[in-house]
């Protein structure tokens, strides 16, 4: 692989920005930021301008690119919503699969074995969403299919887990008990806690277990109340708990989410997730989930009786409303795309920054945060029509 220096736009390492200044790849791995006029040993990709940034990691998405993974959960699904958020600078994503059957279980762990061997570009891992959640926030998952987990399911999660390179699952903390989640997080399995009414306490009990994140800050969850709380209280209040957020500016209101940000405590962060599903990137009004009718409509996806299922989002959109609607440094915002969700992960060591040694995942965005092209370990992956 030619080693490749590019110029010609500021360059946001994950930390600060650099001015006049080249990022130097080699073997699809940073090497480091030079003066931009420095003598370099490399084929110089000059740009026009704009920012190069670490590409955004995307830990939550249903689909896109007219593919649902819960419809067809195979490797042609997974390179499919793969390849369709790389044109909005997502390098990395975990395609989730929300509650079904056992069977629909079985076929995701294989596509995402499959998918790893075959480094599909993109390929994250997999995020299982259910079906261990309470019925009484369900959300659009379909209640019939919402169970406890028994010993085979735990066992499968492990082995699962053994073959994949990344496994997030989510769980309700009153359904999945804390002996099970440290088992589960002992395995290397990311344990989220989501679509659950439990109290603080109980919260907190299964993150001192070892769940380390919250699925969907805000929605599908126990509220932060008078007199308890609540997975928000939670996610808010315990530093070890990291929360993905949709930042649509339809599944949170802006006042909430502002409080949030204040409100959180370290180390763990709030970052962002698309929640994505198939008509993204397409012009799809309408799709089938698990056998309900989803309506594409004012910028939301909804079940015909209002319920929210998923979101019609992608991670540039999240950042540029992040920045512009409430208020966040572009800096931090960033972060929240790449940065937080790989430290959340627990792959900052491979992703997320540009690091000397790290993957090169960047994306270049126009000043006006718009996408211009994506590169995916040194590779580009997609780039704007000139």
């Amino acid at each position: 692989m030619t080693r490749i220096a590019y110029t010609g736009a500021r360059i946001f390492d994950g930390t600060q920005f650099w001015e006049r200044s080249a990022l130097v790849v080699d073997g699809g791995r940073i090497e480091g930021i030079v003066a931009a006029d420095s003598p370099i040993n490399a084929t110089r990709v000059p740009l026009a301008g704009g920012i190069l940034a670490p590409g955004f990691i995307d830990l939550q998405v249903n689909g896109g690119g007219g593919a649902l993974f819960n419809l067809t959960p195979d490797v042609s699904t997974i390179t499919t919503i793969c390849s369709a958020f790389a044109r909005f600078g997502t390098t990395a994503t975990l395609p989730t699969l929300i509650t079904d059957t056992p069977e629909k279980n079985r076929l995701a762990v294989a596509a995402g074995i499959a998918a790893a061997e075959q480094q599909v570009p993109g390929f994250l891992g997999l995020h299982i969403e259910g079906p261990h959640l309470a019925v009484s926030r369900k959300g659009a998952h379909d209640p019939a299919l919402i169970r406890p987990m028994e010993e085979v399911d735990l066992l499968a999660l492990v082995e699962a887990r053994q073959r994949l390179p990344n496994l997030l699952i989510t769980v309700a903390a009153e359904t999945v008990p804390p002996e099970q989640i440290r088992r589960l997080t002992e395995a290397g399995i990311v344990v989220s806690i989501g679509h659950s009414d439990a109290p603080y306490p109980m919260v907190r009990a299964a993150v001192e277990a070892g769940a380390s994140m919250v699925t969907h800050l805000f929605n599908a969850q126990s509220q932060l109340g008078n007199r308890d709380g609540g997975v928000v209280g939670a996610a808010l209040d315990l530093g070890a708990v990291w929360a993905g957020v949709i930042a649509d500016g339809i599944h949170v209101s802006e006042v909430s989410l502002g409080i949030a940000l204040r409100a959180k405590r370290g180390p763990g962060q709030i970052f962002l997730v698309t929640d994505a599903m198939s008509p993204t990137g397409t012009d799809a009004e309408s799709f089938v989930l698990t056998g309900q009718t989803v309506y594409r409509k004012n910028g939301a996806l909804r079940l015909a009786d209002g319920t929210l299922a998923g979101a019609d989002l992608t991670m540039i959109q999240a950042i540029t409303y992040m920045h512009n609607t409430i208020g966040l440094p572009l800096e931090e915002t960033l972060r929240m795309a790449s940065l937080y969700p790989a430290q959340a992960l627990g792959v900052a060591h491979e992703r997320g920054a540009l690091s000397p040694g790290l993957r090169a995942d960047l994306v270049h965005l126009s000043e006006g945060l718009e996408v211009l092209s994506t590169v995916i370990g040194g590779t580009t992956a997609w780039s704007a029509p000139h």
